[in-house]
């Protein structure tokens, strides 16, 4: 199934995506656009194009579990994204992702402005890799 992955942020949105056998996944790009309604538009037609079956978006929960205003609006952007596209949206904790990215940054020392431009997307693959690897072992493949 071809998953298309969101790393929701208030400026930048970073896309990724897997192949049918949820097998490896990729960064496609990252969005910069700050109102909401124009970056749903903008994300379901990628995931039109992409012919994405289902969309996973990162859900930035507190480090202790608990739900803040930045989980909050990833929420309404999931809705509305659901609404928008029809394709079935989940939510998938992303603690932690941001972090990874750097660090997956700093080993391949990518500065500057080039990681300012990626680093959004590589936290999108990042998201999208932890939800293929839940979706396999919750069905033992």
């Amino acid at each position: 199934m071809v998953i298309l992955s969101v790393d929701f942020g208030r400026a930048r949105t970073g896309i990724a995506i897997c192949d049918p056998g949820e097998m490896l996944a990729s960064p496609v790009t990252v969005i910069n656009e700050k109102y909401v309604p124009n970056l749903v538009q903008k994300v379901s037609s990628l995931a039109s194009e992409r012919k994405a079956e289902r969309i996973v978006v990162g859900l930035p929960v507190n480090m202790d579990g608990s739900e803040g205003e930045s989980a909050r609006n990833a929420r309404r952007f999931a809705q509305a994204l659901q609404d928008e596209c029809g394709i079935p949206v989940d939510m998938f904790d992303e603690r932690c992702t941001t972090m990874e990215a750097h660090v997956f940054l700093n080993a391949t020392n990518t500065r500057g402005k080039k990681r300012k431009e990626v680093v959004d997307a590589v936290s999108a693959v990042i998201i999208l890799e932890n939800y293929l690897a839940r979706r396999r072992a919750s069905t033992g493949k």
